[in-house]
């Protein structure tokens, strides 16, 4: 045979489930869009055409309703566990099941109070953070004897509208850029990160808790950090959750640098005191890194679109 068959999977890609939890007259929801890969002993399907091994990828459909209903959707990575080990351990063929969830998050409006009054702003009074916007990410791949959970985030369009400087850099004949004392800092963060927990003898995380921490000490360590390149803020970001959150092993960040330049207002006769920006949209800088607790190994593809 002069050809041989690669690396192959298959399954049933974006299978949006929304599970409401009714408790009472207070109701909660969880929505998902839930992508199904399996892989094994597949070579006869793809050689002679025989099903044999072959389970429907309607099925794998079916069975992402069927668990909303029969286990509930704890968590993206919980429900992500029980449909992984399902398809591994219920079908001799399948060797390795890959669950990829995003999870789109609805925040609860609040009725109004008419005793409610503003309540003043924390100390950090210059970093901002676009409501609802990101899409939460989980990864769960199991071969039968080990997982790996790879969670994350993208789409989190995040400001510092000060306490940003960028000066010293190499320049060249090329180079036009003015050096910057006082700069707006801005980016949309896209974040993976690797859970130490690896089988089933290991205490799993809390995975609704360590979402939420993690999400915070990011967001804490991009406001917090007095950034002279996106790159040092990146570094802070990544150190804040690795030692903070001694479930989370490795962080991957891929943060394009949404410029903002002053405009020009001269030519009006006014001064633009860093006040009037123009939000340029492309072309941008992108600035990408691993940060690794000590003695790990990276296993986050460089190329998040990887994952």
């Amino acid at each position: 045979m002069p050809t041989i068959l690669g690396q192959n999977q298959y399954g049933k890609a974006e299978n949006r489930v929304v599970k409401i939890t009714r408790d009472g007259a207070t109701h909660h929801i969880k929505d998902l869009n839930v992508s199904v890969s399996l892989s094994g002993d597949m070579d006869e399907v793809h050689y002679s055409g025989s099903n044999a091994h072959v389970l429907p990828t309607d099925t794998t459909k079916n069975t992402v309703y069927a668990f909303a209903k029969e286990y509930g959707i704890e968590s993206a990575e919980q429900f992500g566990i029980h449909l992984a080990r399902h398809f591994v351990t219920s079908q001799e063929p399948i060797q390795t099941a890959r669950i990829r969830i995003e999870e789109y998050a609805w925040e609860r409006i609040a009725a109004s109070d008419a005793n409610s009054r503003f309540i003043g702003a924390d100390e950090v009074k210059h970093s901002f953070v676009r409501k609802g916007q990101e899409t939460r990410l989980t990864q769960i791949t199991y071969d039968g004897r080990s997982w790996e959970v790879v969670s994350g985030l993208k789409d989190l369009v995040v400001m510092n509208s000060t306490n940003s400087e960028f000066w010293g850099f190499v320049k060249d004949k090329y180079t036009t850029l003015p050096e910057a004392y006082d700069r707006i800092l801005a980016t949309q963060v896209a974040a993976r990160w690797r859970f130490n927990w690896t089988d089933d003898e290991q205490k799993m995380p809390h995975w609704e808790k360590s979402y939420e921490q993690t999400r915070k000490h990011m967001l804490q360590a991009f406001a917090e950090t007095y950034s002279l390149s996106l790159q040092q803020t990146l570094y802070q970001m990544g150190s804040r959750i690795i030692n903070n959150r001694g479930e989370i092993d490795e962080v991957r960040f891929s943060l394009p640098n949404k410029h903002h330049f002053l405009v020009d207002l001269e030519p009006f006769g006014l001064k633009n005191d860093n006040e009037v920006y123009y939000a340029a949209d492309r072309p941008y800088g992108l600035i990408e890194a691993t940060v690794l607790r000590d003695g790990c190994t990276a296993k986050i593809p460089v190329d998040l679109t990887n994952l």
